[in-house]
């Protein structure tokens, strides 16, 4: 069965859900903690794949390491945080909605039963 597809407004009514209701990230909090190491490790695998590990990334280290004066220098390693932040969370969210596909097929596949070629 294909994955459901959502609109944009789908997406705008579910994160204004979760900003209303904190409640909800306890139990998520717990999941995320226990499957850690494993959700590091296809994030590590997923940047280095999509080259945001590469020579370029190296370079913006350096760059941002090289600059001088103290208060530019901070500023440019913000930058580059803040860059690197919105990578990880973007690849983390995904990685997110995939996870909850492989959670949603386990949970309705019958008890016992291998999963079918190709869903996980």
């Amino acid at each position: 069965m294909p994955a459901p597809r959502h609109s944009a407004e789908d997406v705008d009514a579910a994160v204004a859900a979760l900003t209303d209701d904190v409640e909800r990230f306890a139990h998520a909090q717990e999941i995320v903690t226990h499957a850690a190491p494993g959700l590091q490790r296809i994030l590590g695998e997923a940047l280095h794949a999509g080259g945001f590990f590469d020579g370029a990334h190296e370079a913006e280290v350096a760059r941002a390491a090289a600059v001088e004066d103290p208060a530019e220098r901070q500023a440019a390693i913000r930058v580059l945080l803040a860059e690197e932040s919105r990578l990880g969370m973007l690849i983390g969210a995904a990685v997110g909605i995939e996870l909850a596909r492989e959670l949603d097929r386990r949970s309705t596949r019958p008890s016992g039963t291998a999963p079918e070629e190709g869903t996980g």
